[in-house]
């Protein structure tokens, strides 16, 4: 925080109820209550804000390990969602990060704003008293998934309206913007307040990523397109993966996206490859090598790839470092249960120095 520095907190008068907090200001010394400090903290997360993403979250609902959903007599609830993962990698691997999206005023619509909040994002939400909380069931056994259910329709967030967010204040003090394909697909005024944002970004000079992110049980790959070629204006770096690009895009590689749409740099992970990962920028070409880890849930590689590229480019990582580096925070994130990339920078650079990921788990 400018000019504060936490000396330290204890309980005054032997009163464990009322904490107070000694921070140091230059030379002074100034005492503030748990709501002084609280405000205080707030003040800073508003000021260092590196990262803002946009988009839906969901709850979760899995089975144990490797059962069928048909067979299952318990199901474990957690919350994921392509945005707020991002958002949430790059809390924890040390960036200001904030997500906005639009949730139902309710327990589940709490739930995830604390479990948010718990990762160190900050959530800024508008709540509302219409609409619901997605949720999808899926089953996952290793590196499969299984069935996967949705039940998103109605959802708060794909009610939001034009003119409903105030992007100047979400992106204040702002470096980096973030949303996906998925976001626009929910609805025609998710898609609307999507390119509104895009335009708001750009105009308050934050560095825009795109994850084309294409979800074929939320609208065609004719729709997709359509709705999103006319986004590509606003974007500096796209993110698809290979079966995505060529369908939406009919693109065959990240070179010819980045030349088709005049796009800063254009990221593409690959399938079937001996290569995790290829990116085109500044008129050169990378590739990334594919980390062998034990998989125990596949869902949110994805969105860890953009996250590791996000917080790379952040730091001011050059591109085949930024490269290599997301491909390992995809590459743990396959060994983690759930949706959330929940990884240390500590274990990230034991993967890089060709650590197995085995051992740190």
């Amino acid at each position: 925080m400018p000019g504060f520095s936490l000396v330290k907190n204890k309980h005054w008068g032997g009163d464990a109820s009322f904490p107070l907090y000694l921070f140091q200001r230059e030379s002074e010394p100034v005492i503030l209550s748990a709501a002084g400090a609280k405000d205080l903290l707030l003040g800073y997360v508003s000021l260092r804000m590196d990262l803002v993403t946009f988009g839906e979250a969901m709850i979760r609902f899995s089975p144990p390990a490797s059962q069928r959903l048909q067979e299952a007599s318990s199901l474990e609830a957690t919350v994921g969602g392509s945005e707020l993962n991002v958002a949430v990698l790059a809390a924890r691997l040390g960036l200001g990060s904030r997500w906005v999206s639009r949730l139902p005023d309710n327990a589940l619509g709490r739930m995830i704003e604390a479990q948010a909040r718990e990762q160190g994002v900050d959530a800024r939400i508008e709540w509302t008293a219409d609409g619901r909380v997605g949720l999808y069931f899926v089953e996952i056994g290793g590196a499969r998934i299984g069935s996967v259910l949705y039940d998103r329709a109605g959802s708060a967030i794909s009610r939001v309206t034009p003119g409903s967010i105030d992007w100047a204040s979400a992106f204040a003090g702002a470096r980096w913007y973030h949303v996906s394909g998925i976001t626009p697909a929910l609805s025609d005024g998710a898609a609307t307040v999507t390119a509104e944002s895009l335009v708001a970004a750009k105009r308050a000079g934050l560095t825009v990523s795109y994850d084309l992110n294409y979800r074929s049980k939320l609208w065609s790959a004719k729709e997709a397109r359509a709705v999103q070629e006319p986004l590509m204006e606003h974007v500096d770096l796209l993110i698809a993966g290979e079966a995505d690009a060529r369908l939406i895009f009919g693109a065959e590689s990240a070179e010819s996206l980045a030349k088709r749409f005049e796009i800063g740099a254009v990221a593409i992970t690959l399938r079937d490859n001996p290569n995790s990962a290829a990116l085109a920028a500044d008129g050169k070409t990378y590739s990334a090598p594919r980390f062998e880890v034990e998989t125990v849930d596949p869902i949110g590689g994805g969105d860890a790839f953009s996250g590791g590229l996000i917080v790379s480019r952040l730091e001011g990582r050059g591109w085949d470092d930024a490269l290599r580096f997301a491909t390992a925070t995809a590459a743990l994130k396959h060994t983690i249960p759930g949706d959330f990339c929940l990884v240390t920078r500590d274990e990230v650079d034991q993967l890089l120095r060709g650590a197995s990921a085995r051992v740190s788990r």
